[in-house]
């Protein structure tokens, strides 16, 4: 048993009361639904009290097997704590503040107690971005990586390329390649088609490639539904993925998972990204850039795999989530013609 509640209906006023350092005399949950939280279990909890905010948001473990088994296997529930306790007071980028956090590592239970930022507006993958949000995105991620560019004192922070994320992957694309062939088979592009035998022995090169020189802290995760836009700023939830790994990781992640085709198809919008790099002072070649994207886009095609073939996406809206990831992926790399690489 966990020193700490780990679900919603273990929360106490007590336990609240003494986590936030303030009285909490009662409270009201209200959960996240369509589609959000699919790793954890994600809240928003009502608080009467008389200091501070009225209301925070709180996680736990997803209360869906398959998903706290995926949760688990990465670590996730632990690199996002972690985050929150060592990491998130370095980064140029706007986090929600962390008020309280626990793991515990023997069983991966774990509770956040975070800033609620309901006075931003939270963006909504299914609906997808404008290019302004696009260009918004991209230049508060050209800040986060410059603030941790190449680090040499982050060491609780692990590189992507790690044996439990390539084997891990490697299986997730196994069993999630046949259910998107029969349940998404519209979406697949013909040169697509015969690469399920050939694309996992291609993950540990891959994997390999993304996490040489230059390396920087990269989110992980950066779709929509985790950016909250301010008035002129940019704000990340959700940074269970978090790792060290080329700056292209959260690059290539977003447009090819996030930006619609239509959107994508207006700009450069990598050149844009490198543009707002080197204007942070980073000597850094755009060849280089370019290449590395087309490497990190075609390993997080088996992400989208994962998702749209593994994972309870808990409601129609989560369903149409991860077709519009897998969509996004597949049709950035026919764009790409990056199939190549794998036939």
């Amino acid at each position: 048993m966990s020193s700490f509640p780990t679900s919603i209906e273990a929360l106490t006023e007590a336990w609240l009361s003494q986590a936030l350092g303030r009285e909490v005399r009662s409270f009201q949950a209200q959960r996240f639904g369509e589609g959000a939280g699919v790793i954890g279990m994600v809240c928003r909890l009502e608080l009467v009290t008389d200091e501070g905010p009225d209301s925070v948001i709180a996680k736990f473990p997803s209360p869906a097997p398959e998903n706290r088994m995926v949760g688990e296997t990465y670590n996730m529930y632990g690199r996002e704590v972690n985050f929150y306790q060592h990491v998130a007071d370095r980064v140029h980028l706007r986090t929600p503040q962390c008020y309280y956090a626990a793991f515990d590592p023997a069983t991966h239970d774990f509770v956040l107690l975070i800033e609620d930022l309901r006075s931003l507006r939270m963006g909504d993958q299914v609906a997808g971005c404008t290019l302004a949000e696009a260009k918004a995105i991209l230049s508060a991620l050209a800040g986060l990586h410059a603030s941790a560019w190449q680090p040499d004192d982050l060491h609780n922070v692990n590189l992507h390329n790690t044996p439990m994320q390539r084997d891990g992957m490697m299986a997730g694309f196994d069993i999630g390649w046949p259910a998107v062939l029969e349940r998404f088979p519209e979406l697949i592009p013909a040169a697509a088609r015969g690469i399920g035998d050939r694309y996992p022995q291609q993950i540990p090169a891959l994997l390999e490639q993304m996490c040489q020189a230059p390396v920087c802290l990269t989110h992980g995760d950066v779709r929509i539904d985790n950016v909250f836009f301010g008035d002129g700023e940019i704000a990340l939830v959700d940074w269970q993925s978090v790792c060290l790994s080329a700056p292209e990781h959260d690059v290539s992640y977003f447009i090819t998972q996030s930006v619609p085709k239509h959107i994508r198809s207006q700009e450069d919008l990598l050149a844009y990204y490198h543009q707002q790099l080197t204007g942070h002072g980073i000597d850094y070649p755009l060849r280089a850039c370019r290449e590395r994207y087309e490497i990190c886009a075609l390993y997080f095609l088996c992400y989208a795999v994962v998702i749209a073939g593994t994972l309870d996406m808990g409601n129609d809206r989560g369903v149409q989530l991860a077709r519009n990831i897998l969509d996004g992926s597949m049709s950035a790399l026919d764009e790409m013609n990056s199939f190549r690489l794998i036939r």
